[in-house]
């Protein structure tokens, strides 16, 4: 029987409205969990007079044990519809989401959105929106949970639609394209099986929504981008670089490059899961070794490309970003972090170019003298150490990033061109 197709699934939404209880749920209701680690958990849980946690248990346990370094059986990550099979990416919850989410490592082909039908909007709501977004997530799932907690109310359920929609529009995402779905992930409402409580609707399931996604596009037709996220130096093979595959396919032999380094090689041996394999195509996380290419060479941050286009390592670009918090004005000369695919690099502000609409993308205004939260604008950026980056609309999955200041993501974009290093 043909493997399934795969899809990465990311579980997005405000701390506290359910997120971990949902995937929970999902795993017990398609058997990834068998019924009787639920049961352990339940009568832990109910022991200690937390008896709501039992699903969000699961996922934190794994978290823990993961956290220890006890390698958990991959069954619990995964979980299958009849269509495909997922993973769910960076579990639920934690506390470094937003970090992780952003480092590309795990980049999510759609997402279920989990907003409570209780509170609705919240203001990580709003930066994991945004965040999607920018990542590229094009496919979402709106899960209006807690809906226990306000006896089935469907105004409840439009209220917190209209707010969701609203803010999705102003992103450039069409609800009218999206599943919104009245859930209880604690009662299993409407994730597997449509509810009795909410007969006033007349829409899918969160299982029938999932089979719903569009399979994603494998970029094998793109130049090979591998963003590294290590190197190691192993006795008697060399330097292996380890990352995910982007977009392209890696062939063994093939002559290729690293930048910003400029190191270049043949690809000597490449290897998934403990196995040689011929070629690595996009998703795949490998390791591979390159004839004489040295641990100082390459880091964490550079990205390998064939030696015939290589990655491009820009000397300034322009992009478009919104901003999604910042507690003053942004102006020219600022200076944070942008991080893009493994890469975490300082930029500065050159100039800003345009102020436009974030709902519409229209120009609002020439050359402003600042930007600040809510604002969508161009902007001309310099980094302040060579760094990898590509033109979205060339290689879209290498072309977006993320701007952290002060321990909080205040901004994201897209890159739209790039004067390239002499």
């Amino acid at each position: 029987m043909a493997e399934k197709p795969h899809m990465n699934l990311a579980v997005i939404g405000h701390i506290d409205h359910g997120k971990s209880t949902l995937v929970g749920r999902l795993m017990y209701d398609t058997g990834a969990v068998a019924p009787h680690v639920i049961e352990k958990y339940r009568e832990e849980a109910k022991a200690k007079g937390k008896e709501s946690f039992a699903f969000a248990w699961v996922m934190d346990s794994l978290k823990e044990e993961r956290e220890r370094g006890i390698t958990i059986d991959i069954a619990h990550q995964r979980f299958d519809t009849d269509k495909f099979y997922f993973t769910v990416v960076d579990c639920p919850g934690h506390r470094d989401f937003v970090k992780n989410m952003i480092t590309g490592a795990s980049q999510a082909d759609a997402a279920i959105l989990v907003v409570s039908g209780k509170d609705s909007v919240q203001a990580q709501t709003k930066e994991h929106v945004f965040l999607s977004r920018t990542l590229g997530i094009t496919q979402l799932i709106i899960a209006i949970n807690k809906m226990d907690e306000v006896n089935y109310d469907e105004a409840k359920y439009n209220k917190a639609k209209e707010d969701v929609s609203a803010l999705l529009k102003i992103v450039g995402f069409k609800p009218a394209d999206m599943h919104f779905i009245p859930t209880s992930a604690f009662e299993g409402d409407n994730i597997a099986s449509k509810s009795e409580n909410t007969k006033w609707y007349k829409g899918v399931t969160i299982l029938e929504a999932l089979n719903d996604l569009k399979e994603p596009e494998m970029p094998t037709s793109l130049p090979l981008r591998i963003p590294v996220q290590d190197a190691y130096t192993i006795s008697g093979i060399g330097t292996v670089p380890v990352g995910r595959v982007e977009t392209g396919i890696m062939k063994k032999g093939e002559t290729v490059t690293f930048n910003p380094s400029g190191a270049t090689g043949e690809v000597k041996s490449i290897e998934m899961h403990h196995e040689e394999r011929d070629q690595a195509i996009p998703g795949d996380n490998i390791g591979w070794n390159v004839r004489g290419i040295g641990k100082n060479d390459v880091r964490r941050g550079d990205v390998c490309g064939p030696a015939a286009k290589p990655p491009t390592v820009a000397d300034e670009f322009t992009a478009q970003v919104v901003v999604l918090q910042h507690p003053s004005a942004i102006s020219v000369g600022y200076t944070p972090v942008f991080h893009c695919h493994t890469a975490q690099t300082a930029c500065t502000l050159m100039s800003i170019d345009k102020k436009l609409d974030p709902k519409t993308g229209e120009v609002k205004e020439e050359n402003p003298t600042f930007i600040k939260a809510g604002d969508a604008a161009i902007v001309t950026v310099k980094p302040t150490r060579p760094l990898v980056i590509e033109n979205v609309k060339e290689i879209p999955q290498m072309g977006r990033f993320a701007i952290r200041d002060m321990g909080q993501t205040v901004a994201a974009g897209m890159v739209i061109s790039i004067k390239a290093r002499p």
